[in-house]
């Protein structure tokens, strides 16, 4: 085999020519002009025009006068649209200059499940970041890292687009990006431009000056002609260099060199298509027909071109034609120092291609399929599918997909897949079950929820079909069916289609029938089977728990992980137990969730050192599962600790995929330690973040800010909340909306206290009441102790103390065994009062007392020097006909400051960065920047200097 290839993993190949640095050669016409134009101090330098302005010499020429250890390259094609593959590429190529880079993201961004892109591309960007740049050029005055895309412009995939724009607001300031492209990537160019931030090189910049057109047709084509024959050539191709080369290969052995000057015109189409005529006419018949033959392929070598080529009669014949056409500089670029693997210019494989199958259409087919047979012999399948599909081999390109499904699904390659099958027949997907089920799998991944029934439907025909011909006893079928599909496959087809269903029902947020097809999957799964059982089983556990069924959820995912623990699949085994442990939490089982996580902590530990690589995937939400539970017992400091430590792991990726979360746990903090600004702010950054994830969401973001509003004595915004959600009293008591009731219900004991509404507190105790029987019914300890504390809550608040006392005492019992500190310690005053009357009847003594000390600190600010509070009237405005307070500081006639923007303002008065103002505050530097702009808007100014002015103007500052 002669492949130049090394394995991203097992089971796909990596093409390494794609990342050499192409040669530049003193031969060529040197272009110091533009050498000089490129800025390796800005972020990016963009060159773009069309095919055959020389782009990829010019930076060739570039790298050759930088120290090449500097320099990462990649070469891009069609099939690099699959971000993993764009991704894996990009970061391989970054390893030949520094083998650390990679060695975290390396591995998040090929282990499933992938994390968000924005996890691996934060990896990334911090190991680049922690490079020591003297390690690569110790004599270098200014070291620089540079990686070239070549070829942007086939890239059509917008989350790459995306990725690269994400890199490009957060390269390290030694990291230089350049691109070369036909056309402008659909980046934000103008924003770099104002920023100083961009290089750009353009079709008037590289077309060849009259000197340079002299230079290469004089010498590096090697011709004999006037500098007025020079001029018009430069002038009629307008320096295009790919005409100018065309024009001399025509040039090449005529003597009628004035008349074909002076006849030389037309704009690039034509010229293209009357010098190809011309080259193509002539080369040596040999020449000519390997030229139209090889036309079909991106990438040649000996052994490819002699499969595909019938006038190649050996692989040596075929290296020679290669070296042949090389040295006649006839558009054909080696892709490696050892002159292995070559492709032809852009330009001239298009017009090559639309000739061969002018002239050979009935012979084009017959060579996608050699190609494609040779590809598959190599185990590069996606070249194989391609050519089988370009051959119109539909039945070929069926088997081939089939062949390579359960790998491309395994490496999370299901786009590329839609993109072949949709290429197939109809008739000929409908009649193979596994290509059927693979099709609806991939439409279900893009979204196409319609779509994925009919496949299914088709699959259990084929299956039904198949039966049929095994009853029958058909040998001739028989022998078809063993050739489409084996017995392993055969089985597990009615599991996969049921699985598929139950996906595409949650999907559609059908719970009944996500549970419903997940439980028919598992009872169709044999035995041997035990991944897919273990997959299915952990799903079902995530749609009951959807569904509200927290404990069928636990019961089947700690099944479904019983299942991967026997498998040896340690991975799985840390990146659920978190999920588990949640299950377990919503059950009120805070010690076995928390001796969970630790387990599987030190698990992921183990691994991790054995592998000498980065951490697990999931440890990282291992930490943050944790810090829910410390902060639950109270234990604020470590739950501190355990946050900022998955913080750092979290970059690494974070399974769960609900970034939301980490900044609703540092919100309950902020809050415990009496931060509640600051604590308001997290949670707005979490409400930018939120996104559907596998935890159900129930502890809904603004419910949360209610809760914080009442502490603050905002009860207008709080009632404003309750009108705006849709909740009511007489809402069914569920779990998934049981943290909305129990906020519902603080918000009516809270108007109650501040205007006596007899109404309200009788709604919020008949709520509770119902609650707490579901609650019971369900057996979750948790949402028992809570409605409790609640329900003492209420009766306190009527002066009922002896009903207080006694859901008390009970909601005690119940917290002791698992530690619970938090459902009392943020109740506040009233909790206090409580439990010293609790004192006098001796109730859980020792956990009472624990609970009585955190009261004392619980939800106190240490040092609060924000502005005072102001009162509920002070602070209204009108709100959809609701008052909706705000609390401000007069900044002269403008719209008040609020005290969050004030903090913001007076850090504005320091030489700190924005992000490391948000570093201070610990907010998201978005939040930062809202608060900021609200500022200049306030203080009508329009940038940081005149804001600071115009505060101490206004003795703000």
């Amino acid at each position: 085999m002669t492949v130049s290839a090394k394995a991203i993993n097992s089971d796909l190949p990596f093409l390494e020519t794609k990342l050499y640095l192409p040669k530049w050669s003193t031969d060529l016409v040197s272009r110091p002009r533009l050498i000089n134009r490129i800025q390796p101090k800005r972020t990016l330098t963009l060159v773009s025009a069309p095919a055959g302005f020389g782009k990829t010499t010019l930076l060739a020429e570039w790298v050759a006068a930088v120290p090449t250890s500097h320099v990462a390259w990649v070469s891009l094609d069609q099939r690099d649209n699959n971000p993993a593959i764009f991704w894996t590429y990009l970061i391989t190529a970054l390893q030949k200059i520094q083998p650390s880079i990679g060695e975290r993201s390396l591995p998040l961004l090929q282990s499933p499940p992938s994390p968000p892109i924005e996890s691996v591309l934060m990896t990334l960007l911090n190991e680049l970041a922690a490079i020591e740049l003297t390690t690569i050029e110790p004599t270098a005055v200014e070291a620089k890292i540079t990686l070239i895309l070549d070829d942007y412009h086939v890239i059509e995939t917008q989350a790459i687009h995306g990725g690269i724009g994400f890199l490009l607001g957060h390269l390290p300031p030694h990291i230089h990006l350049m691109i070369a492209s036909r056309a402008d990537p659909p980046f934000a160019l103008a924003r770099l431009r104002s920023r100083g931030e961009l290089s750009e090189l353009r079709v008037s910049d590289l077309r060849f000056t009259p000197d340079e057109a002299a230079a290469f047709l004089n010498q590096v084509m090697e011709l004999e002609i006037s500098a007025a024959e020079v001029s018009a050539l430069e002038k009629r191709t307008e320096g295009w260099i790919a005409g100018l080369q065309l024009a001399a290969l025509s040039l090449q052995g005529r003597e009628d060199i004035p008349d074909f000057v002076a006849a030389f015109s037309g704009d690039d189409r034509y010229i293209v298509d009357y010098l190809m005529e011309e080259v193509l006419q002539r080369q040596p018949e040999h020449v000519r027909h390997f030229l139209l033959q090889t036309a079909i392929l991106e990438r040649l070598s000996s052994s490819l071109c002699h499969a595909v080529c019938d006038t190649v009669t050996d692989q040596t014949h075929g290296q020679d034609l290669l070296e042949t056409l090389e040295r006649g500089n006839l558009f054909i670029i080696p892709l490696d120092n050892k002159r292995k693997w070559y492709r032809y210019h852009h330009l001239f494989a298009d017009v090559l291609l639309a000739h061969a199958q002018a002239e050979w259409p009935e012979r084009m087919p017959s060579l996608h399929r050699r190609a494609s047979e040779w590809y598959a012999q190599n185990d590069l399948f996606s070249d194989a599918i391609r050519h089988a599909l370009a051959a119109q081999d539909f039945e070929r390109a069926a088997e081939l997909i089939e062949q390579i499904w359960p790998t491309m699904r395994k490496r999370q390659q299901e786009a590329t897949v839609l993109g072949w099958i949709t290429l197939l027949p109809d008739a000929i997907i409908r009649d193979r079950p596994i290509l059927s089920v693979a099709h609806a799998i991939v439409l279900l991944t893009a979204g196409q929820l319609e779509a994925v029934e009919p496949r299914l439907q088709d699959a259990e025909r084929g299956l039904a079909q198949l039966e049929q011909t095994v009853s029958e006893g058909s040998s001739v079928s028989q022998e078809k069916q063993q050739t489409r599909i084996n017995e392993k496959q055969y089985r597990s087809l009615p599991a996969s289609i049921a699985n598929v269903r139950a996906f595409r029902a949650q999907a559609l947020g059908d719970f009944t029938g996500t549970i419903t097809y997940a439980q028919q999957a598992l009872a169709l799964l044999s035995a041997d089977d035990e991944n897919e059982r273990g997959v299915t089983a952990t799903f079902l556990g995530l749609a009951y728990w959807t569904s509200g069924d927290v404990n069928a959820a636990h019961q089947s995912f700690a099944e479904g992980l019983k299942i991967f623990q026997k498998l040896g699949s340690l991975q799985i085994i840390v990146a659920g137990t978190s999920v588990l442990a949640h299950m377990n939490m919503a059950q009120g089982h805070l010690e076995a969730s928390a001796q969970a996580c630790e387990q599987a902590l030190q698990l992921s530990e183990q691994l991790t050192a054995q592998q000498s690589g980065p951490s697990l995937q999931g440890t990282a939400d291992l930490h943050l599962t944790l810090s829910e539970i410390r902060y639950e017992q109270g234990e604020l400091e470590a739950a501190s600790q355990l946050l900022q430590q998955g913080e750092s792991l979290r970059e690494q990726g974070s399974v769960s995929g609900a970034d939301y979360l980490w900044w609703v746990v540092k919100a309950q903090l902020k809050a415990a330690q009496g931060d509640l600004d600051t604590a308001l702010d997290q949670l707005e950054e979490a409400a930018r973040l939120y996104r559907r994830s596998p935890i159900p969401n129930v502890r809904p973001i603004e419910a949360f800010k209610v809760r914080l509003w009442v502490r603050q004595g905002r009860l207008a915004e709080a009632l404003w909340w309750v009108k705006e959600c849709g909740l009511s009293v007489t809402d069914q008591p569920s779990y998934l909306r049981e943290y909305e009731h129990l906020t519902l219900a603080r918000v009516l004991i809270a108007q109650y206290q501040q205007n006596g509404t007899e109404e309200s507190i009788h709604q919020a105790i008949d709520l509770l009441t119902r609650l707490l029987a579901a609650a019971e019914a369900s057996e979750r300890t948790g949402s028992i102790l809570k409605v409790l504390v609640v329900l003492a809550l209420a009766d306190e608040a009527q002066g009922n103390l002896s009903a207080a006392r006694a859901y008390l005492k009970r909601a005690l019992t119940l917290a002791e065994p698992e530690r619970y500190i938090r459902p009392f310690a943020e109740a506040g005053t009233p909790m206090t009062r409580l439990l010293q009357e609790a004192v006098k009847h001796d109730i859980t003594p020792t956990h009472k007392n624990k609970i009585l000390t955190a009261l004392k600190t619980w939800g106190q600010k240490p040092e609060d020097n924000s502005t005072p509070s102001l009162s509920v009237t002070e602070r209204s405005r009108n709100v959809k006909g609701v008052a909706k307070p705000t609390r401000s500081v007069s900044a002269g006639n403008s719209e008040p400051l609020s005290p969050r923007e004030l903090d913001v303002l007076r850090l504005l008065n320091t030489e700190l960065s924005g992000p490391e103002i948000a570093h201070e505050l610990i907010v998201a530097l978005s939040t930062v920047r809202t608060h900021t702009k609200n500022i200049y808007s306030k203080l009508n100014v329009t940038n940081r200097r005149a804001a600071i002015k115009r505060a101490a103007e206004l003795d703000l500052i």
